[in-house]
């Protein structure tokens, strides 16, 4: 998948850097906003009160990523604002809250600050309410990012890197020989975007699998419960999918 020329996503060595917004101060969000900053990019994090979420002091399950200050501390050119302060100015915006909460979340950075710039939707719809292993409140027939779609039409969803976990996201390298980050989108020069950032964090071309158009996602997103499973059966989240064929 070569990358469109209007891309707005530099490598590493290449000028300017992009202004990226990262919605969600999770794991998720944390692994990618430190990476992206570390590659020289401008990161904005977004979250609902920024205030609270830097008075946080504890996980709410006691467990999990460290809380949002503790990480800022030790990552000062990654920036916290609201979800509007955060995609305002962005290029480029990273859906990384909670799929239950994602609609929510982009509603609150507004369509004004969404029209016309590619989202790169990461979630996935897990519903925890019965308990381990969690179901989908998403399936069959419709997908996250074809909902995120439908409530931002002028935006420009693309959606990959959600069949793994985040550091293999940020570091394909930790998981040994050929395997893959599938991509899904209607739009061909957003795919390109985001398949130069995949390429950043360490992808090679034969490793990102264009899927096709957005509706493709639908599969991408229903490979989480087989997924939490392997992850069971292993003690461990970092694998990933390979494809063999003849």
């Amino acid at each position: 998948m070569a990358p469109a020329e209007e891309s707005p996503v530099a490598s590493p060595q290449g000028e300017p850097d992009v202004k990226i917004a990262v919605l969600g101060t999770g794991v998720v969000g944390q692994t990618l906003a430190g990476r992206l900053a570390a590659l020289g990019h401008q990161v904005t994090v977004g979250t609902r009160d920024p205030d609270a979420t830097l008075a946080r002091t504890a996980s709410e399950e006691g467990a999990g990523p460290p809380v949002f200050s503790a990480w800022q501390a030790e990552n000062p050119q990654v920036q916290l604002a609201t979800f509007d302060g955060a995609t305002v100015q962005a290029e480029l915006v990273i859906n990384a809250t909670a799929g239950g909460a994602s609609l929510e979340a982009l509603a609150a950075a507004g369509a004004a600050n969404l029209d016309g710039k590619v989202i790169l939707d990461v979630a996935n719809t897990l519903d925890f309410s019965n308990g381990f292993p969690p179901s989908l409140s998403v399936v069959n027939t419709d997908s996250l990012a074809e909902q995120i779609q439908r409530a931002h039409p002028a935006a420009r969803v693309v959606k990959s890197l959600n069949t793994m976990n985040c550091q293999v996201m940020v570091d394909p390298a930790l998981v040994p020989g050929e395997h893959v980050v599938f991509v899904s989108g209607d739009d061909p020069a957003a795919k390109a975007t985001v398949a130069e950032l995949l390429s950043e964090l360490g992808w090679p071309p034969s490793a990102i699998w264009d899927l096709g158009s957005l509706s493709t996602a639908r599969g991408v997103e229903m490979i989480l419960p087989l997924w939490l499973s392997i992850m069971r059966k292993l003690g461990g989240g970092e694998f990933n999918f390979a494809v063999a064929r003849a």
